[in-house]
């Protein structure tokens, strides 16, 4: 017979669990037979020994099957699903989604909310007017078939294991755990039902993982996990350690989506959207070979018919937006204040967390589950790392409906930027990929 105190001491002693071990903990996970206590310290054993790959994914299984899982087998095609582990600026989701279904390849996109500074995908598209992301299984699967794709936030009741168990990471100080983010992160994709999962992984000031060794750590886990769920999956390295566009905020971000749909968005992320995007091609079963799955992605932006696209899933779903006049119909903020510089030189950092934080502070994020999001606040970043500044140059706008909320953001955002007398090295924004 199992018990508990006995897997807690042989993980403290860096032994593996078995299969029938650990779902004998996630049974009691989600069933609430297993103490807080005793839950906190196999947590805290995990985080001081950790999880070899057997392990990791015997959890991810044993958590992605706790709950409701999604049925796509109704979808025509090879259905494809992206993933980033957080970002600021990060509106890749809506730039990916319509290329990827104009190509012909079905994406299921189950999304959450943003939480801290990190924005969140569903947050995005509710502040497009009338967007419903709350869709019935059976509309979600015939939308997936009709315009080869959906956005919709994750089910209540998807993944109910992880769920206590992230609460109780959250208070024990056991959230930075790879073998547990990885957990985490791949048994709500599993549950998601996709047969191809794209992970864009973060690495710099404004992501989860601060350094490029624990994000290729992390990287492999998932990967793994994946391939030992018999899912096609590919993990991209991507920089964060400035924002990724200039955009950074609910409503502003969807503008400069649309924008980069319209081929006149930043560089870096239109750059990073191709290459996720052509990686979604070849798992789909679209091309063999990414430079080509890259050509189509380029030819489909360029063409117009990735915005096309948008539009349709945006009218499939119920939103409202005017393509023709400026913010595309959506509310704008009641108020609006700049950052200006004191000093000339070059912007040589722009510490992307703290730009989140700023956002934040605006309203455009939450402190804790429950805070209400204004959807039109955030940051516009007018000067980025490189760029040469002037005295008394604005170097971003703040937007929000709170004036003391815009100027607590202010003065946070001023602390993101740091400047020198010389153009710092670039970054390249792809690090690594991992297969």
């Amino acid at each position: 017979m199992i018990n508990v105190q006995d897997l807690i001491i042989k993980k403290r002693n860096g032994q593996e669990l078995t299969r029938e071990e650990i779902q004998f903990l996630v049974d009691g996970i989600s069933n609430d037979t297993i103490p807080d206590y005793q839950l906190a310290a196999w947590l805290m054993a995990v985080y001081f020994k950790g999880m070899n790959a057997a392990e990791i994914r015997h959890l991810s299984l044993a958590m992605a099957y706790s709950g409701e899982v999604v049925d796509l087998s109704k979808v025509e095609g090879i259905t494809v699903d992206k993933h980033s582990t957080g970002g600021v600026g990060d509106k890749t989701t809506m730039v990916i989604v319509p290329l990827v279904a104009a190509a012909g390849i079905p994406i299921a996109k189950m999304s959450g909310r943003g939480l801290g500074h990190t924005g969140g995908t569903i947050d995005k598209f509710e502040s497009i007017p009338g967007f419903q992301v709350n869709l019935p299984h059976d509309r979600f699967v015939e939308q997936l078939n009709r315009v080869r794709a959906a956005v919709i936030s994750q089910s209540g009741n998807l993944v109910p294991a992880d769920k206590r168990l992230y609460a109780i990471r959250d208070v024990t100080g056991t959230v930075e755990s790879i073998p547990l983010i990885a957990s985490s992160i791949m048994s709500k994709k599993l549950a998601s039902g996709a047969r191809g999962i794209v992970l864009d992984v973060k690495v710099g000031s404004g992501a989860f993982m601060k350094n490029r060794e624990k994000a290729l750590e992390l990287a492999r886990d998932m990967v793994n996990i994946g391939k030992g769920a018999n899912r096609q999956i590919v993990a991209v390295l991507s920089d964060m350690s400035q924002p990724l566009g200039y955009m950074v905020g609910n409503n502003l971000e969807v503008r400069e989506a649309i924008a980069t749909l319209q081929g006149e968005g930043p560089s870096d992320l239109e750059e990073i959207s191709i290459v996720l995007a052509a990686h979604m091609l070849v798992l789909g079963g679209k091309h063999a070979d990414l430079n080509q799955a890259a050509d189509e992605i380029r030819r489909l932006l360029k063409s117009g018919r990735g915005l096309d696209k948008f539009k349709e899933i945006v009218e499939a779903q119920g939103g409202r937006l005017d393509y023709d006049i400026p913010a595309y119909g959506m509310p704008r903020s009641r108020f609006k204040t700049a950052l200006r510089v004191t000093r000339s030189g070059y912007v040589t950092e722009l510490n992307a967390e703290e730009v989140g934080r700023a956002a934040m502070l605006a309203g455009a994020g939450r402190e804790k589950l429950g805070d209400q999001v204004d959807h039109t606040a955030g940051v516009k970043l007018i000067k980025k790392c490189g760029d040469y500044v002037e005295n008394g140059d604005a170097i971003a706008m703040i937007y929000g409906s709170n004036e003391a909320r815009i100027e607590e953001a202010r003065i946070r955002l001023a602390q993101a930027y740091q400047f020198g007398n010389q153009p710092p090295q670039p970054v390249p924004l792809l690090i690594d990929t991992i297969k």
